[in-house]
């Protein structure tokens, strides 16, 4: 955030991508809410004999984790398709953030049609991740005690970490590095990674702290790679 204050103009270019995703995330959330109740009831047939104030209180706190699925969802989704949908504003300012700290590293010579199908890909790769770990923090969430203290903390690092790997990676492919070899690399340095990625995520829980921080993300992310996790401007095209 230091970075894109010092360059106001890259900030406000860079909030274009992240309001057209948070126009649609919150039309799918505003939807999932309204019908988060019947989705409960589907979800609990067992309880429909049950006692009324039992069953009720059994489904709002269903229709809850249903809500706080999506949202978690959408958390560590918003970040892939941010960066699908505004990958020039992203590419340039990490360029630009590079080139204010010696120098970008040549982009590799990759042939567009390429370039998105490995975007894509590494979209529904994230997407079905994150939907697998939202159902297993969904179904935790219903321990007690536990589904509201411990699971929130592991899902915010789970959820940082992944949303570190894809803010990252505008910097790690410009030096070669695919999905696999990017992972591998933060792997190495887990607990930085995490400790970046969770923080970015609970900025991003904040309403339209998304939007207001991606820019800035986007920067930290790229001084991270460059700083941190590569260590040098450029890195050898691996295999794959």
């Amino acid at each position: 955030m230091g970075w894109v204050r010092r360059h106001p103009r890259q900030y406000f270019f860079g909030l274009v991508p992240a309001l057209i995703t948070l126009v649609v995330y919150v039309v799918g959330l505003v939807v999932l809410g309204f019908h988060a109740g019947d989705l409960a009831g589907w979800l609990t047939p067992f309880a429909d004999d049950w006692a009324e104030g039992v069953r009720r209180v059994v489904r709002v706190v269903t229709a809850l984790a249903v809500f706080g699925a999506g949202a978690l969802l959408a958390v560590l989704t918003f970040t892939a398709i941010t960066l699908l949908i505004g990958d020039p504003f992203y590419e340039s300012i990490a360029v630009r953030v590079e080139e204010s700290q010696g120098g970008a590293p040549p982009e590799p010579d990759v042939p567009l049609l390429v370039s998105i199908g490995r975007a894509l890909k590494d979209t529904v790769v994230l997407g079905v991740v994150a939907l697998g770990f939202s159902v297993t923090f969904f179904v935790f969430g219903f321990v007690p005690v536990v589904g509201q203290t411990v699971v929130p903390v592991v899902a915010a690092c789970v959820a940082g970490y992944f949303l570190a790997g894809e803010l990252t990676s505008v910097a790690l492919e410009r030096r070669g590095l695919r999905r696999r070899d990017r992972f591998a690399l933060l792997k190495q340095n887990r607990l930085l990674v995490v400790g970046f990625g969770a923080m970015t995520f609970v900025l991003f829980l904040v309403p339209l702290g998304a939007v207001l921080v991606m820019p800035g993300a986007v920067a930290g992310a790229t001084l991270l790679a460059r700083e941190r996790l590569a260590g040098v401007p450029h890195i050898t095209v691996m295999k794959g």
